[in-house]
């Protein structure tokens, strides 16, 4: 063997040790998103789905945390998934929704509106909590891009060591035991809560210096109708029950608007709660700003049968391979049910 192959042998296994000696120090350096701000895994864990879903939510915590799809699948046989994050952007779930269609077509896809109220990057922390679970694709640059703050680089994003190098002060046994992987926190993107911290009071609304949306919130929920429109889905806008942050009538005249120009169902089971049975006393876990497990069942057997009756959401309980991942999905769920409200 000449001197020259020897060079290029021995470059190669230094280049391919010290790859793995980065890879590895980045598993252990990311956030797991385990004990601490379990929401952050919610959006990698749809990537692990082995069926296919009728209905697809995406939005903020006023759906993964709202909206049970164990409860649509038990009670209507609905095949449904949650892509939320914490205070999800629109235009992160305009590429999240551009992300579902690399896999699959959903019949309906919900999306809740209350993120219209931003029209501008908030944080750094929340755009990770809903990119960095985002397979590499052209609709994670396009979030990226959209997302970033002007402290950001999309660098880090692509490879997220850069961002987190600093993190070794910080580590625990935690980012070890997790560095390859971790249990599932969520139930088809559902994060369950099971404590009751009832309503006592509401803040009395803050009057603002203007109530209209921005152009780019009304340009990303038309692209999102676009898209859906081009793949023969249904796009459906909720806003879910939630007391505060506050809702203006304002808000809901121009998405009312919007609804009836381009002929789109929109829900306000804010104003529903009565119907749906929600007991501010017993069905939330903070106060009002979200349903616990007893509420998010409640509202999601309120909303399935409109999905059934309004949409013609097929039952897929007959489907034996579908029966099969959803009987796991439902033991799964109800374990955490029982360990957590003991």
């Amino acid at each position: 063997m000449n001197k020259k192959i020897k060079i290029i042998i021995l470059c190669c296994v230094s280049l391919v040790l010290t790859v793995t000696v980065l890879w590895l120090a980045q598993c252990i350096l990311v956030p797991k998103y385990v004990s601490e701000i379990p929401e952050g895994a919610l959006i990698a864990e749809y990537y692990d789905e082995t069926v296919g879903h009728d209905v697809m939510f995406v939005g903020d915590c006023e759906v993964y945390e709202n909206f049970s799809p164990i409860t649509l699948w038990e009670e209507y046989g609905i095949s449904s998934y949650i892509r939320g994050s914490a205070q999800q952007l629109i235009w992160q779930s305009y590429y999240l929704l551009e992300d579902v269609y690399r896999y699959e077509v959903p019949q309906v896809v919900v999306f809740n509106v209350l993120s219209m109220k931003y029209d501008e990057p908030q944080s750094e922390a929340y755009n990770r909590m809903t990119i960095d679970g985002m397979r590499m694709s052209s609709s994670k640059l396009g979030a990226i891009r959209a997302s970033m703050t002007e402290q950001e680089d999309l660098i880090t994003y692509i490879f997220p060591l850069l961002r987190y190098h600093s993190r070794w002060s910080e580590i625990s046994g935690e980012d070890f035991k997790y560095m390859f992987g971790r249990e599932r926190i969520g139930h088809s993107g559902y994060l369950m809560q099971t404590g009751v911290r009832p309503v006592e009071t509401v803040p009395a609304p803050v009057p603002l210096e203007n109530y209209d949306f921005s152009e780019i919130c009304w340009d990303y929920l038309d692209r999102m109708r676009e898209l859906c429109e081009s793949h023969g889905s249904e796009l459906v806008l909720i806003k879910a029950p939630s007391l505060y942050p506050h809702w203006y009538d304002e808000w809901e005249e121009q998405i009312v608007t919007y609804a009836q120009k381009y002929d789109l169902k929109y829900y306000n089971l804010l104003e529903l709660c009565n119907e749906i049975d929600i007991d501010w006393s017993t069905d939330t876990y903070d106060m009002g700003l979200h349903l616990n497990v007893v509420g998010a069942e409640k509202l999601s057997a309120y909303f399935g049968n409109i999905l059934v009756d309004e949409f013609e959401v097929p039952d897929r309980r007959n489907d034996t391979e579908m029966s099969h991942v959803w009987q796991s999905k439902c033991e799964q769920y109800y374990k955490e049910k029982e360990e957590k409200l003991k």
